[in-house]
């Protein structure tokens, strides 16, 4: 057991959801409400902003392997993943709460970099023994330009 899930207790069921983990992105301009640990991925590459990659990504979504690879290789994606993860596991801990943990992942049209972090952290979550799923808000809004 790593020292980042010291004292969490796994989920007892995994039909049990602990954390609801929602991707959106700020252009659309009706961001998810409520509590939430909010983590912002506009730091990271877009793909449709990268001449290189544009064509091929442009309406692929962060649900896509060709998209989720090139989203994780940008500088930083693990530094954000591992903060977020860190800091919904330290609120898991508290002892006491039963209540779930909310995470709205940010980017700008919410359909690359949003959803390919919300994976992660479910993903990672749930290999922890929490009880993670996931929401694309946005992922078939038109792409914003």
């Amino acid at each position: 057991m790593s020292q980042t899930l010291a004292g969490l207790r796994p989920c007892s069921s995994p039909d049990l959801v602990q954390t609801v983990i929602v991707s959106y992105g700020d252009g659309h301009h009706d961001a998810p409400r409520g509590d939430a640990l909010r983590i912002d991925t506009r730091p990271l590459r877009n793909p449709p902003s990268d001449p290189a990659v544009r064509e091929r990504m442009l309406h692929s979504t962060g649900l896509d392997p060709h998209v989720r690879g090139y989203v994780r290789a940008t500088p930083g994606f693990e530094t954000i993943v591992q903060r977020g993860l860190d800091h919904a596991l330290a609120l898991l801990a508290v002892p006491g709460r039963r209540h779930r943990v909310d995470i709205h992942v940010a980017c700008g049209g919410g359909r690359h970099r949003s959803v390919v972090v919300a994976e992660e952290l479910a993903a990672r979550l749930q290999a922890a023994g929490i009880g993670a799923e996931t929401e694309h808000r946005h992922i078939d809004r038109p792409i914003l330009t």
